[in-house]
């Protein structure tokens, strides 16, 4: 069983986003890459002009009308971030730029600004009108961010590129978001094979196991991806609005293996707050979603095997 590979890679969205195709095609690559930096464009908050800062800029005085495509998008998000108890939040955003987690800055606020900040990330204060596909934030200085469900939205649409130029084989990384079309022409059984990462080694893409799926998204969330120490405590990234601090549970890790990588990017986040217990009680009923958790006194469990096959490659995890 012999496949030519053909890995494209371009710094992007903050990472290294890279294609793999099967056999050369430069049509669809340039589609590829200029889709997903449209999309960004579109998207992203870290930039002085898009259309979600559009909508941001506007905060307490007006509604935005934006494309269909990110009022979709924003729908979806806010629709998660009424759910009870949701960890996910695309009103965070005031608080992500004050721990500004990840990039140059970050600090640990003092409490009276935590407080200033978490009343600005109610949901319920996002005014959406589907008729005009406008967007409102009801309060001054609010900010919508969509970074933690952008990655997984533009996944799938360039799934849609690819199938749309006959590609049915391949596989995109977004850092974190990985998204399989297809079965592998290069194994025998069909499987993709991805690596799961082990938090805070000090070796580099250090492994504690591959996952193997066909024709599925894996998305991985964890503490150990953007992260500062501050008198011996790790800092990370995924917030808790309840608290206005980071989310501190037994979890050092949620990889969500699902249809699409949308789906991975929501849940990854909401079942981080949920942790492993509440998890395995909501996806019952959801059998095409999976999740596996590594937990910080290294076990790993394992939620709704049946879609993926998992080898642990290091021995100082073990699976409960």
């Amino acid at each position: 069983m012999h496949h030519s590979r053909y890995e494209y890679t371009q710094a992007m969205m903050g990472t290294t986003v890279s294609l793999m195709l099967f056999e050369p095609n430069e049509t669809v690559v340039k589609h590829v890459f200029n889709t997903i930096n449209q999309l960004e464009n579109k998207l992203t908050v870290n930039r002085p002009v898009s259309e979600v800062m559009s909508i941001n800029n506007a905060a307490g005085k007006h509604p935005v009308r934006v494309s269909h495509a990110v009022y979709s998008l924003i729908e979806q998000a806010w629709k998660v971030s009424l759910m009870p108890n949701s960890c996910f939040n695309v009103a965070i955003g005031p608080l992500v730029k004050l721990w500004k987690i990840g990039f140059s800055g970050h600090q640990v606020p003092n409490p009276e600004q935590i407080v200033e900040k978490r009343s600005l990330i109610d949901p319920n204060d996002i005014k959406l009108d589907p008729k005009s596909c406008s967007v409102f934030l009801k309060k001054a200085d609010m900010e919508i961010d969509l970074g933690a469900i952008a990655k997984g939205y533009i996944a799938d649409v360039i799934k849609l590129v690819l199938q749309q130029h006959n590609v049915y084989q391949a596989i995109i990384n977004l850092g974190g978001n990985v998204l399989t079309t297809g079965d592998s022409p290069i194994d025998a059984e069909g499987y993709w094979h991805i690596g799961l990462k082990k938090p805070f080694s000090s070796i580099e893409n250090e492994l504690v196991g591959l996952i193997k799926v066909k024709n599925k998204s894996v998305v991985t969330s964890g503490i150990y991806e953007r992260y500062f120490i501050e008198n011996q405590h790790v800092y990370h990234h995924i917030l808790d609005s309840k608290t206005g601090y980071p989310l501190d549970n037994e979890l050092e890790s949620i990889t969500i293996i699902s249809d699409t990588s949308l789906e991975g990017d929501i849940y990854s986040t909401i079942l981080y707050g949920f942790g492993t217990e509440k998890t395995k009680q909501l996806l019952k009923n959801q059998q095409n979603l999976s999740a596996i958790f590594l937990l910080k006194d290294k076990t790993i469990k394992i939620v709704n095997p049946d879609n993926f096959a998992f080898q642990l490659l290091d021995q100082e995890y073990q699976i409960s």
